[in-house]
């Protein structure tokens, strides 16, 4: 195993005190700054993204030939982390436990620690791992004007309050595949520089804003459904995804329950959990949401998006859409005209 001490004054020192011990090499582009590896040590990236006001973003994307440990004191710099852990697993402890704790895939943990103290990451040799941690420093990021810390549950806003750091905090969170989604649309932007960073900061605190509603759920007693296993949990995820990438094929919970071999009252109480809808709901959003990308960015009218996306009445689909939009599609349709028009005349 090899332990490497994280002694860092600033959140990009740890990849420089991480390279001194594993080497690779460091290169910066458009402030995003990418540690990679190709050697004896290891295989992947290591990648770091600052943003204002305090936050900060690191994406782990590699293979450790050896086990890892990181040994991060709690020095000036200790911020809040916020962790997900798409793919592997690793552990957690604080200097003063010798027990660690497993965050396995699709699981999360928030933690940070007081002025002094040590945390140690231990990565697993040989296991692929896809792990991004928000940095939040409590300092800068309370003097943002639309932070509002008042509004977080009584022990999240105990540590974000806390900047002179004299308290630990940890929390282990459950399965959550909701933030696997959002993982997953971040390493699909295909834009460069500035557009590209302004895409990530985006995401960045949608996955902040899931790691502390998951965390008031917590306080408040939510836990998984009981009637559903992880595995069935995944399962359900993965029904989810096969229906946005198909929304015109003609779902319904019986064809749905045959194909996964779940009852059709798992089937809904999993739907309920990830997508806060039934399933029919779901099936109805997706093609909704469908819809309208067809109408503002394909040359189809309205009557040719209605039957693509799986609808067979277009009264009913100018109804549903009308009730979630507050515009008939062709009202919509006509806005994007005109404004496709509007952008012409003025290139």
């Amino acid at each position: 195993m090899t332990e490497i001490e994280i002694i860092a004054e600033s959140p990009k020192d740890l990849l420089h005190q991480i390279k001194d011990v594993l080497g690779g090499h460091i290169i910066e582009k458009w402030n995003e700054y990418s540690l990679t590896f190709d050697n004896e040590n290891a295989k992947g990236t290591i990648k770091y993204l600052p943003f204002d006001w305090g936050v900060n973003f690191l994406d782990f994307d590699i293979t450790f030939y050896d086990e890892i440990t990181l040994k991060i004191k709690a020095s000036s710099f200790n911020p809040i982390r916020f962790i997900y852990n798409y793919n592997g697993d690793f552990k957690h402890r604080f200097g003063i436990n010798n027990e660690e704790k497993l965050v396995e895939q699709f699981h999360s943990l928030i933690f940070t620690n007081k002025t002094g103290g040590y945390n140690y990451i231990h990565f697993p040799k040989d296991k692929k791992l896809e792990i991004s941690i928000i940095q939040i420093i409590r300092k800068n990021f309370l003097k943002k004007r639309t932070t509002n810390a008042s509004l977080l549950n009584k022990r999240l806003y105990e540590v974000f309050v806390d900047t002179d750091h004299d308290n630990r905090f940890s929390h282990y969170g459950a399965l959550n595949l909701k933030m696997a989604d959002y993982i997953k649309k971040m390493k699909k932007i295909k834009s460069k520089g500035m557009v590209k960073v302004l895409k990530i900061e985006a995401l960045v605190y949608e996955i902040l804003s899931l790691h502390i509603q998951r965390h008031n759920k917590f306080q408040r007693g939510v836990q998984l459904p009981t009637s559903l296993s992880k595995t069935e949990l995944k399962l359900i995820r993965r029904l989810g995804n096969k229906i946005i990438k198909d929304p015109s094929f003609s779902y319904s919970l019986e064809h749905l329950s045959l194909e996964s071999g779940l009852s059709q009252a798992k089937l809904q109480d999993g739907f309920k959990f990830l997508y806060t809808r039934t399933v029919t709901e779901f099936v109805r959003h997706i093609r909704l949401e469908a819809a309208r990308d067809l109408m503002s960015n394909a040359d189809l009218n309205v009557s040719q998006v209605v039957y693509s996306i799986g609808f067979t009445s277009r009264s009913y689909f100018s109804k549903i859409f009308k009730e979630k939009y507050d515009v008939t599609p062709n009202e919509y349709r006509k806005n994007v005209l005109n404004n496709l028009v509007t952008e012409e005349s003025a290139a």
